[in-house]
């Protein structure tokens, strides 16, 4: 099927068979290759883009399911070529990531999460974060990086009132 998927605020036209996930059409046609392969069963979040601005498992939805969807990966997160998005900077910072693997959908939800949370509780962190799985952290420093991220969000936009 001949789609047009808008990624990253791109349209990005594909030729897919309706039984891809949108996982391996993101990987394998269009080369983002943050979004992770996990139990692709839809229970460890390594997957995780955002579809119109909400956190979803890329291998439980067709890439045709997603065909007018505005879809959001890892790479989009970036301040600029070479740069740190804040809530990227804020996982270095905290040591929020080990192995990496689960970052990507981490800060996905997160940036989800801190949308509409400007200054979530520790509580609403861990409770955005329960559907990601890490096995490397033991998710203290993952939510540290979001309660810091937090923080400099708000500061930021402190300052572009001033």
């Amino acid at each position: 099927m001949k789609i047009d998927l808008i990624v990253n605020g791109h349209k990005r036209p594909l030729d897919v068979e309706p039984r891809v996930t949108l996982l391996d059409a993101l990987r394998d046609e269009l080369r983002l290759t943050g979004a992770h392969t996990g139990c692709e069963h839809g229970v460890c979040g390594a997957c995780t883009v955002l579809i119109d601005g909400e956190p979803a498992r890329s291998c439980l939805i067709f890439a045709v399911q997603a065909e007018g969807n505005a879809v959001t990966t890892i790479e989009a997160m970036a301040a600029g070529p070479g740069e740190l998005g804040v809530i990227q900077d804020a996982f270095c910072a905290t040591h929020g990531l080990q192995c990496g693997y689960c970052t990507p959908g981490m800060i996905l939800t997160a940036h989800a999460l801190l949308r509409d949370k400007p200054s979530p509780t520790r509580e609403e962190i861990v409770d955005a974060i329960s559907g990601n799985i890490c096995r490397c952290t033991g998710y203290g420093q993952i939510v540290e990086a979001i309660e810091l991220a937090a923080q400099r969000l708000r500061g930021a936009n402190a300052e572009a009132v001033r």
